[in-house]
């Protein structure tokens, strides 16, 4: 297969666990780069949170956002495509969060709002704090978020963790049979709720599509549930050695976990490096 496109997921694909990108990985993304492939993330992560690693690969794509909330371009500072929550349904969300005590993220304009500090809030501030200011995600604590939601142009999601992982099933379901949103886990203790629609592999396709090419040209590589419509639409779906059960059944391809150099053998592999035809 004549492969033009890699799609990489971040945390728990592209990145270790220390937040790293394997040298092996930057090597062969380079190179892959250097034969006429293009290189585009497709992350959970706001877009105001992946600076270090989109400069760190060089890149010059747009990237896929929120799980497919949004496209945006990093060359011209701007959105160019999304599919927010609309206020009202932020409203009512914020509401069900309130009545079922559960904590909450709000990913909106160029930031990530919070009420309450849980653990998962606080090291996420801790990791930002120790990138270049330049590159430091925007996180605000708000006296109210249902208060916030109202005063913010876009949002993107909301990233609910838990500890009780049980309790979040359950939240989620209330939520998508109440409010018809969508939700998907990005981790083992986290779901994020969107506008029901959104997903990685929607908005890969749409901008695959927009390049003149189709999905059986993509390389995607993922770890978890909101990567599964990404790996299913792939030419070749590449499932990490730490990804979720659910995602290892549906890959073309299963690699080593993310401390090894699996991305950077199947890039290889598939691309020419153009420094061995000089």
């Amino acid at each position: 297969m004549d492969y033009k496109i890699i799609a990489l997921d971040l945390d728990g694909t592209l990145l270790t666990p220390e937040k790293k990108i394997l040298s092996e990985s930057l090597t062969a993304l380079q190179n892959a780069r250097k034969s006429g492939a293009k290189v585009v993330i497709v992350t959970g992560r706001h877009y105001v949170a992946i600076h270090p690693f989109y400069q760190a690969l060089g890149l010059n794509t747009p990237a896929i956002c929120c799980n497919g909330a949004l496209l945006y371009d990093y060359n011209t500072n701007s959105v160019i495509a999304a599919d927010p929550l609309k206020a009202d349904q932020a409203s009512l969300l914020v509401d069900l969060l309130n009545s079922y005590n559960v904590h909450s993220l709000m990913y909106a304009d160029d930031g990530m709002f919070y009420q309450e500090p849980t653990g998962h809030i606080i090291r996420t501030e801790l990791w930002a704090k120790s990138l270049p200011e330049s590159q430091r995600p925007i996180f605000r604590k708000v006296s109210s978020l249902r208060e916030a939601s109202q005063n913010v142009n876009a949002i993107w999601k909301f990233a609910l963790t838990d500890a009780d992982t049980e309790k979040l099933q359950n939240f989620g379901q209330i939520v998508e049979r109440e409010l018809g949103l969508a939700c998907e886990w990005s981790w083992h203790d986290q779901v994020d709720i969107a506008q029901a629609g959104n997903s990685k592999g929607k908005r890969l396709t749409q901008w695959v599509e927009s390049q003149g090419l189709s999905m059986s040209q993509v390389i995607a590589f993922g770890d978890n549930y909101n990567d599964l419509s990404m790996l299913t639409n792939a030419g070749l779906g590449v499932a990490m050695g730490n990804a979720v059960d659910e995602v290892k059944a549906i890959a073309d391809l299963i690699i080593g976990d993310n401390t090894e150099a699996g991305i950077a053998d199947v890039v290889n592999n598939h691309f020419v490096n153009i420094t061995q035809n000089v």
